[in-house]
């Protein structure tokens, strides 16, 4: 089978569509890493990073058992690359998590996803919503107020850079590829990075209880968000889809608040409704001219 696509026009359907598959991810993304954060104290970050990588890995290969037929040598090396990102994402980020709080990481994370709305937009909505987008982050963030460990923020920033090209490679490999066997490749490449990174350092950790834990909090992180972020892209333009991430800093400060008892201050209520009313805008308008389907 392999991805054909064909001229849907802009639909303000499927947008919709895309738009409600992008915030199930980010829904199932922030639940997790709020599960993730409680396990930092017995495994460490890099332990949490490892057995959410490896348990997908092993989930996602064992269910839908890619088939060599369905690749290119392009598009399998792609792939490969997108785990790669993948792996680095998650290192990056659960190290920023140790250091600053949930919203806080989520919403520095997010100028990935701007910068990609920012460079693939169009006409006045190309500023306009990561503009709106972009204010409810400093606000999130309050960079003059100085409190905020340095070093988490650059983890931040860098697991920022990652999300960009994650986004675009992610569109490419579910443009190329059918269904999910593109995420059965990739997130078991992601899980041996993992390994040769950290894993001799994580083994000890692990208990059996431990590792049960991971097999549920893999599906909810990263199966089930990055499977919802593929699909969406096949809908969305990677600037609708950066820009709709802008919920995922909201998001991040509610579950905090809900889950780990972090609370907001009133600027970042404010930014809040920023990121949302920027997240919403381009949805409207974030349809892609052609959508890939399956076909035998």
């Amino acid at each position: 089978m392999v991805g054909v696509p064909f001229n849907a026009g802009v639909s303000t359907e499927q947008a919709r569509t895309g738009a409600f598959m992008a915030l199930g991810a980010m829904v199932c993304l922030q639940l997790g890493l709020a599960v993730a954060v409680s396990l930092i104290d017995d495994i460490g970050v890099d332990g949490v990073a490892w057995l959410r990588l490896v348990w997908a890995g092993i989930l996602l290969l064992v269910i839908v058992r890619p088939r060599r037929a369905v690749f290119t040598r392009r598009s399998f090396l792609m792939c490969v690359l997108l785990g790669v990102v993948t792996a680095a994402i998650t290192l990056l980020f659960m190290a920023a998590l140790e250091r600053i709080p949930l919203g806080t990481a989520s919403a520095l994370e997010f100028l990935g996803p701007l910068g990609v709305a920012v460079a693939r937009g169009r006409g006045r909505a190309r500023t306009l919503w990561p503009g709106l987008a972009a204010a409810g982050v400093v606000l999130l963030t309050q960079p003059w107020s100085g409190t905020v460990d340095p070093v988490g923020v650059m983890y931040a920033l860098a697991a920022a850079v990652c999300w960009a090209g994650y986004i675009l490679l992610t569109q490419r490999v579910g443009d190329e590829v059918a269904g999910i066997n593109g995420l059965a490749v990739s997130m078991p490449v992601a899980g041996l990075v993992a390994t040769l990174a950290v894993g001799p350092a994580v083994f000890d950790r692990m208990t059996p209880q431990i590792l049960l834990i991971g097999f549920g909090l893999a599906i909810l992180l990263p199966v089930v968000p990055f499977t919802l972020e593929m699909l969406a892209l096949r809908r969305l333009t990677t600037a609708a889809f950066g820009t709709l991430m802008s919920l995922e800093p909201a998001l991040a400060m509610i579950v905090g608040l809900l889950v780990l008892n972090q609370i907001p201050s009133a600027l970042a209520v404010v930014g809040i409704l920023f990121v949302v009313a920027a997240g919403s805008g381009a949805a409207r308008a974030g349809a892609r001219a052609t959508v890939p389907l399956e076909v035998a």
